[in-house]
């Protein structure tokens, strides 16, 4: 090879420009970490001057609330007494002496008290079904499905109501407190999934008469406020049965419930066929598949699961929606505490408050529950579109 060749030429330079430092470099600081607690922090908290300044500014907002809730909560509050009159010292926190007195008429209503164990049964076994059907890791899902959706409406409603010659009757009049609560929202979070797959269905549906029902009445049930609802299912839906057949004072708002919440449901779920790929739709086909065996084997499964996070939403404004119960006469949980802040025995300044932070502590809960294993569910059946 020529010694003019330009790669010699080149490789020449680099060694007469190589530099071999002689000194020891001063010593620096640390890199931040970029795992454990500080790096966290450091991500979260305070990786801009405004992320820093709200990180501090929320610090200080919590520094100056949380002393005097934990004081008025705790230290300061009334944990026992036998009527309000503790309670009504000026200074004085929370009567939880109220809550505690008052608790099984917050849970039971005006239910006859030798016969709660009715409801409380009622309760456990409904609570152990939804364990069964919400915990991946047990069996025996489909058997835990009929157990739930057939057996259980059966035997929970004879066993709270009652029947003839084995159990003595309890008018639903008498039914009242986290009973009612429950029972409602567990009834509307039932009833109005299915009524919200039909509904989507129908309005995505290729027969006018059809599409043309489902969209009256989303549409309508979704422009007036729940309240309405309720109002127009608890005078009208008499109107349209013989007066033999006419609909339980309680039964009356959960058909209200059920269909607000199922409007709404029916539009989020709608979104999700919509997200859907042509190509699931055509492959379906292609496998010779009829339309409902495509919709409930295929494109149901996958578009309820991307949909997850809605669905889960107006699950829980139900669940707090359940206090609007009240305005037609349903002794739902919120009335009842109302009710016993008005005993003149347990009269006092902080009742109402101690009252409504017990209220809001239990829907926070149950809301909050719900939300959590909606996330977990989320992520257990996403993992096969993870990429």
């Amino acid at each position: 090879m020529s010694q003019s060749d330009p790669k010699l030429n080149i490789n020449s330079s680099v060694r007469q420009n190589v530099f071999v430092r002689q000194e020891s470099i001063a010593a620096r600081q640390p890199p931040i970490p970029t795992r454990g607690v500080l790096a966290w922090i450091n991500d979260n908290l305070f990786a801009t001057p405004l992320s820093g300044f709200v990180t501090l500014a929320c610090i200080a907002l919590v520094a100056l609330v949380v002393p005097d809730l934990i004081r008025y909560l705790f230290i300061d509050a009334i944990w026992s007494a036998e009527d309000g009159v503790p309670c009504r010292v000026e200074g004085t926190g929370a009567c939880w002496a109220f809550v505690e007195r008052k608790l099984s008429f917050f849970v039971y209503g005006s239910y006859p008290r030798e016969m709660v164990w009715r409801v409380n049964l009622t309760l456990l076994m409904g609570a152990l079904l939804v364990g069964w059907l919400l915990i991946p890791r047990l069996p025996a899902k489909r058997l835990a499905s009929v157990l739930f959706f057939i057996a259980y409406p059966v035997a929970g409603y004879w066993l709270a109501y009652g029947f003839e010659g084995v159990l003595p009757k309890v008018s639903t009049n008498l039914w009242g407190g986290v009973f009612v609560s429950l029972l409602v929202a567990l009834v509307g979070i039932v009833m109005s999934l299915p009524i919200g797959i039909v509904l989507a269905l129908g309005r995505r549906s290729h027969m006018p008469i059809v599409k043309f029902v489902s969209i009256v009445l989303i549409e309508f049930v979704r422009g007036v406020p729940l309240i309405t609802v309720l109002f127009m299912a608890n005078t009208m839906l008499p109107l349209f049965v013989p007066q033999e057949l006419t609909p339980d004072r309680l039964l009356r708002p959960l058909i209200g419930v059920s269909i607000f919440t199922g409007a709404y449901t029916a539009e989020t779920i709608r979104a999700g066929l919509q997200a859907m790929p042509k190509g699931q739709f055509e492959g379906a086909m292609s496998l010779g598949l009829s339309y409902w065996q495509m919709m409930r084997l295929i494109i149901l499964p996958q578009a309820l699961t991307m949909v997850i996070p809605g669905i889960v939403n107006s699950f829980i404004s139900l669940f707090k929606d359940t206090t609007l119960v009240a305005v037609v006469g349903i002794f739902d949980f919120l009335r009842a505490i109302e009710v016993a802040r008005l005993d003149p025995v347990w009269a006092g300044p902080s009742l109402s408050t101690t009252g409504y932070v017990f209220a809001a502590l239990f829907y926070w809960v149950f809301c909050y529950s719900m939300s959590r294993y909606s996330q977990n569910l989320e992520a257990r059946l996403a993992v096969g579109r993870r990429r």
